[in-house]
């Protein structure tokens, strides 16, 4: 069964438009981690300087993990915590509790 999860993050709101010019430009090897791990159906929504992620997977635990182990994703959490008001864990941001779902 396809497990969602969605989140939240604030961008620095002098930095939101070079957030903005990152996601233009992901690395490629992190869009391969994120596909290894089985992340699919990914988007980043803005809302001034708050942005809402929401990604699917089958497995949201196993993929944590696995992204968590990744140098690369350590190395993007790195790259862009200078632009955020706190830096995204290497497994993750902390999810955002379905209330609601009609399939």
């Amino acid at each position: 069964m396809t497990q969602r999860s969605a989140f939240v993050l604030k961008v620095r709101p002098e930095q939101i438009d070079e957030y903005i010019e990152e996601h233009r430009a992901v690395w490629p090897e992190l869009l391969e981690a994120l596909t290894a791990a089985g992340i699919r159906n990914y988007s980043i929504f803005r809302a001034g300087n708050e942005v809402f992620g929401y990604f699917e997977s089958d497995d949201l635990e196993a993929a944590g993990r696995f992204l968590a182990a990744q140098d690369v994703n350590s190395r993007w959490q790195d790259h862009m915590a200078g632009l955020l008001e706190e830096r995204v864990p290497d497994g993750g941001p902390p999810p955002l509790q379905e209330i609601f779902r009609l399939d």
